[in-house]
This record gives structure tokens, sequence and C-alpha cells, in this order.
């Protein structure tokens, strides 16, 4: 066979390998089988010495044809390769524009936050700011500054998270005055010792008791205090300031009544009642036939606080108040369990 022949040959056996060539990797597996360093066109093109010096310029010219030819074919396949790569690719992403939509699934506000978020809105319109505080806490800023005696109840382990405190060999409770705080109180204390007269400010946050979780009580809730201090600041500045946000939380014809009762921290102290909105104040079950719901306890700031934070209080004068969010939700929904707000069940809290 003569060289001419062979390249023949090779043209052929080259041109029906790229048409069977399926994929990239098959083609490129061509390539170097034919003009690769050990393929069968460069090992006849390293044989030209062989070759008779006036069959040389045919052979030669052939030679070149052959290796443009095969590489022509080699770019023409790859580039049909690529074209029917994409096209599959494009046909298994395509969506049919026939199917409904997915519709996506949008997180909301959780009800505790809208709850707080809209407290803090009212007091904010009145000029009110907003303060926050460590959790972690001391019996002074969470009891003695508050004017709780050192025998009253809330203080005892039953009632209060103490941090335990390795140092401390003696046994019994509390074994150190560290403790989670059981009010936001503390934070109302902290602003007093941080900042001049006037103050009108609350504090929302998580406080921690260890109470049983049922339908009225969690050992973890979210309270929102507030507290003024100003000169010549009445009981009548409370009830007005009270009666404002109860009527932008559950509504204009909502009433309210001021029952007396006692707080450490408040003299005189009071609790607050709202109307049931089940019955109209006429009387049912939600309310005990009362007519009436608990919604919070407020007071004038007793003087004693005053003196721990080093305040006049023959100067200036000033009530608090305090209310649990989750409370204010479950009165506002109706809620039957305060445990619904705790179990992350998007059926629920969807409705919000």
């Amino acid at each position: 066979m003569s060289m001419i022949d062979e390249l023949d040959r090779i043209a052929a056996e080259a041109r029906e390998k790229v048409a069977q060539a399926v994929d990239l990797e098959a083609l490129d597996a061509v390539r170097v089988a034919v003009t690769g360093k050990k393929g069968s066109l460069t090992a006849v093109l390293r044989s030209m010495g062989t070759v008779p010096p006036e069959e040389r310029p045919l052979v030669g010219k052939r030679a070149n044809e052959v290796r443009q030819e095969v590489e022509g074919a080699l770019a023409e396949r790859r580039e049909q390769l690529a074209d029917d790569e994409l096209a599959a690719r494009i046909e298994a992403d395509a969506v049919d524009v026939t199917l409904p939509g997915r519709r996506p699934h949008v997180g909301t506000e959780h009800l505790i936050s809208q709850i707080v978020d809209e407290v803090e809105d009212i007091f904010i319109a009145l000029g009110y700011t907003v303060a926050s505080g460590p959790y972690v806490e001391i019996e002074y800023y969470n009891f003695t500054s508050l004017n709780a005696p050192a025998d009253h109840p809330s203080r005892s382990p039953r009632d209060t998270f103490y941090v335990e405190d390795p140092t401390n060999p003696s046994a019994g409770s509390p074994v150190s005055d560290v403790l989670l705080r059981t009010q936001t109180s503390p934070v109302q204390m902290r602003t007093m010792e941080a900042e001049e007269p006037p103050i009108y400010m609350i504090s929302p946050g998580r406080v921690f008791r260890p109470d049983t979780a049922d339908a009225n009580h969690l050992p973890q809730f979210t309270q929102i205090e507030g507290l003024v201090v100003d000169e010549g600041i009445t009981f009548g500045d409370l009830k007005g300031t009270l009666d404002h946000m109860t009527r932008e939380l559950f509504g204009p014809d909502r009433a309210t009544r001021y029952r007396p009762h006692f707080f450490p921290f408040t003299e005189p102290s009071c609790e607050l009642d709202v109307s049931c909105g089940v019955c109209g104040g006429k009387g049912c079950r939600f309310c005990n036939h009362t007519g009436w719901i608990e919604i919070l306890g407020c007071g004038m700031v007793d003087p004693n606080v005053f003196g721990y934070a080093g305040i006049d209080p023959e100067r200036y004068s000033g009530f608090a108040f305090g209310m649990g969010a989750e409370r204010i939700a479950a009165l506002r929904y109706d809620l039957p369990d305060l445990r619904m707000l705790m179990t992350g069940d998007m059926r629920f809290l969807r409705q919000f």
C-alpha cells in the first residue's frame, strides 16, 4: 500500500469515527488517535524520510489535506455536540407554563413581637424611649433596689431562677445573688441611676420564673414595663396614660377600672382591669361573670425606690406599670392556652 493510500485510509477512518462520537469525550479520543503525538497521521508524517524524493511533494500535500479534513471534521462535530448538549439541558430545565404556580411560604412576625411593637409605637408616639437590660441580674437590681423586703416570697428559689456559684461551698438557697431576672423593673432602676429626670421610658423584654407551663403560666414570657419620673406627676397622669394605651390596644369602646393592690415598688398600687370584650362587660364565663379582666399592675413610684436611685422624692414623683405581652395577646384574641404561643405551629401563627 502506497503512502497516499494510507493517508486516504486514515482520512476515511477518521471521518467515520468522528461521526460516531456521541459526546465531547469520545470526540477528543478520536483527535488523540489521529493527530496526537502517537496518532496514525502523526506516524505517517514522521515516516516522510522513507518516501522517495520525487514523491515527497505529493505525499506532503496529501498529508496536509488529510490533517485539515480531520481537524475540520473534529471542529464541526464538536460544535454539533455542544449544541445538542445545550438543547438537552434546556429541555431538561424547561418549565411547563401550564402548571399551577408554587406559592412561596412567606414568614410573618410572631404574634408576641407584634404586640410588643404595637405597645412600643403607642408610647413612642407619647414621647417615651425604649430601654433594654441584661437577662442575668443581681438581687440588688431585681429585688433590693425595688423595695422588696429580704423575706419577700418572690426572692425564694421557688419563684426565682438563681445562678449557682461553684466557688461557694455553702448549701441551701440561694447559692449566689446572681439570677435570671423575673421582671424588667431592673432596667427602670438602671435608667434612673444613669439618667437625670425627666424620664419617660418603657422596657420590654424576656423574663424568667420557675413556673410550670400551663394554660395561664409560662416559665419564660415577655414583660412590658413603663416608668415616668418628672416634677408634678400624679395618679391622674398614670390613669390618663394607661386609659389611652388600653383604648389603642383593645378599642375605644372598652372601659377600665382601677382596683387597690400592693406592690413593693409602688405606693399606692393598683391593678388595671378592662371590660370583657366577649360579653361587653355584662358578665360571662370568659371573665368569670364579673364583666372585667385584669391586664396589668401599676402605681405611683415608692419614695424609697427614688432613694435607691439617688432621686429627690420631695422634688420628683412618678408612676410605673407592668404587663405581660402574652396575656395581652390572649385577652385580645381570646386564646384559651398561653402555650399555643410557644408551639411554633404555623397553622395557628398564620392567623395573626
